[in-house]
């Protein structure tokens, strides 16, 4: 019983910070411009505000902002070596919420179209999704700057 009484009282707590989260993110002045971005609700909005700051100045550009949250992917080049592989060192909640974020705005129409274009070119699921999560990054580094 005891148990269950410690489960309840962190469900409990976990909707109260949820609702204390979400009204504090609609008073911020980017907000709806957040959440006007496909697969971005008020709470992955918070989440990733939370992660990337409200600082315009922070991120000289998209690509800087891509690299912070592990979208973009490092080259490595040495004589006539190419390889391009994923960063290892990254934000991993703001990783995260990028996932997410991709995975959810796969449901409106012109990321998924990105999407499709994509695995009709031959790539794979993963793939695919991390191209829409890396558009959709690019996008957001320009959020009321």
């Amino acid at each position: 019983m005891a148990l269950i009484r410690q489960v309840d009282a962190a469900c409990v707590s976990v909707a109260q910070l949820a609702v204390a989260t979400e009204e504090t993110f609609l008073v911020h002045r980017d907000a709806e411009i957040i959440t006007s971005f496909p697969g971005l609700s008020v709470l992955s909005g918070a989440r990733v505000l939370a992660e990337i700051g409200d600082d315009c100045e922070r991120f000289a550009n998209a690509r800087a902002m891509k690299a912070y949250a592990s979208a973009a992917p490092v080259t490595r080049a040495c004589g006539r070596s190419h390889v391009v592989v994923a960063r290892t060192v990254k934000n991993q909640r703001l990783a995260s919420a990028g996932h997410m974020w991709a995975f959810a705005a796969l449901g409106t129409q012109a990321p998924r179209a990105h999407y499709d274009r994509w695995r009709a070119g031959g790539e794979r699921h993963t793939a695919a999704r991390r191209s829409c999560g890396s558009a959709s990054s690019g996008r957001g580094s320009r959020v009321a700057c």
